[in-house]
């Protein structure tokens, strides 16, 4: 009997997880799987750190189960990358993944061609966000407007003459809204009197 896990998310404290709790433990009960724990997040699938999908990774990291059933995959990843990472994961420590909403189940073939397909799709979503951004940069290039960081524009001869007033490196920084580190720099790149008290 495969040992199976339930993970319930719900994004408001209006939505109630036993509603996808019953038709998970109806599933478990019809493929004849054991269920030995059930990870419960409320919380919305946006948010990165989630408890319930931390402990959940963690005890698939020490084999405590073999198969996860979730309601929707969209319960247990915030993106697809995210998605595609759990379900990379999970595949590497031969655990099964189970949605009930989509009938994916990775433990069959079928299951396993659609991660597939998936994973090819978000790829090739990546790949057209790089290109459009390449394209973009291109054309900004072409009317001459400026990529990046704006150069930094130094008074060099202000802070020097800050400098030799007695200010600090610190203070000179804050006004110049520049680190004590360009501070430095400038004043090494000066009259060698700067370089003398900067050392």
């Amino acid at each position: 009997m495969k040992r199976a896990v339930l993970y319930l998310r719900v994004s408001s404290v209006d939505q109630h997880p036993e509603t996808q709790g019953h038709d998970l433990r109806q599933m478990a009960a019809q493929r004849g799987y054991e269920i030995v724990q059930e990870y419960t997040d409320r919380i919305s699938g946006t948010k990165a750190k989630r408890p319930g999908l931390g402990d959940l990774m963690r005890d698939a990291r020490r084999g405590k189960f073999d198969v996860v059933l979730v309601w929707a995959s969209d319960r247990i990843a915030r993106s697809v990358k995210h998605f595609l990472d759990v379900l990379d994961e999970l595949n590497r420590l031969n655990i099964e993944f189970v949605s009930f909403r989509e009938q994916i189940d990775t433990g069959g073939p079928l299951g396993r061609a659609i991660v597939v397909i998936i994973g090819a799709i978000a790829e090739l979503e990546r790949n057209l966000i790089i290109e459009r951004v390449r394209a973009g940069m291109r054309r900004a290039r072409l009317e001459g407007r400026h990529i990046g960081r704006m150069p930094l524009v130094l008074d060099r001869e202000a802070i020097c003459s800050d400098r030799r007033l007695g200010q600090s490196l610190r203070q000179i920084a804050r006004y110049h809204r520049i680190s004590t580190a360009t501070v430095r720099r400038v004043l090494r790149e000066n009259a060698p009197a700067e370089q003398k008290e900067v050392a």
